[in-house]
């Protein structure tokens, strides 16, 4: 699907529409020192492996493309819901 760099849209910040810059929402990085990290390394260490099944068989074909909208007035991002996509692209 083709997603258009600048849409018009409401800014809540501003309380009106306007023009924001369009981009794709991108997962940080991890950090290994969390506690559901540190815990999870926990349950792998040692023999035996992983202590839950690793799944083979997705149901689902595409992921969920999140969109990141930032209002070219006062700089507010945004996110717009996810929607089931199999390759977006910014144009």
């Amino acid at each position: 699907m083709k997603i258009p760099k600048q849409l018009n849209t409401f800014c809540p910040k501003c309380k009106s529409h306007t023009r924001h810059s369009v981009s794709l929402y991108k997962a940080g990085k991890r950090r290994t020192l969390a506690l559901g990290e540190l815990r999870h390394a926990m349950e792998n260490r040692g023999y035996g492996g992983s202590k839950k099944p690793i799944q083979k068989r997705l149901a689902k074909v595409t992921k969920k493309a999140a969109l990141k909208l930032k209002c070219e007035k006062c700089g507010y991002t945004l996110s717009r819901k996810g929607i089931r996509l199999k390759k977006a692209d910014i144009v």
